[in-house]
């Protein structure tokens, strides 16, 4: 490959590695590698955060805070994605929340009152034992 545009992020969480250090090593000079990941650590194994790196001939870019790169773009993308999250939660008119849907159920924090995220509740109950995870 000439150009790789890593970005598998997990929110909370390290960046798994998706592109290794022999994989960077096969690529030919001149090669590309976007990691879009880079503020959680990076999906190419050689991604410094911040920096942009040359490896073999392979440039490596780790950009951080990308939206506030592009904010006018990255605005409208959050709220064309902020849309589309709300707009099954509405039918006819009305508040309708599907429950069985698993995007909304892995976004819920509560329910009727009662904490049904589960990360929410680990990272809850770290926090009251004196350490984060």
């Amino acid at each position: 490959m000439d150009i790789v545009v890593a970005t598998a992020a997990v929110p909370g969480k390290k960046a798994p590695i998706l592109v290794p250090a022999e994989a960077v090593e096969g690529m030919a000079p001149g090669s590309v590698i976007m990691d879009l990941a880079a503020e959680r650590g990076g999906n190419c194994a050689l991604t410094v955060p911040g920096e942009t790196i040359t490896h073999g001939g392979v440039q490596i870019l780790g950009p951080m805070n990308v939206p506030s790169m592009v904010p006018y773009h990255a605005s409208q993308l959050f709220a064309t994605n902020v849309a589309a999250f709300l707009k099954p939660l509405i039918a006819k008119g009305e508040l309708a929340i599907p429950w069985n849907d698993e995007i909304v159920r892995e976004t819920a924090v509560l329910k009727d009152g009662e904490l049904v995220n589960t990360r929410v509740a680990e990272l809850a109950t770290a926090s009251a034992v004196g350490g984060t995870k």
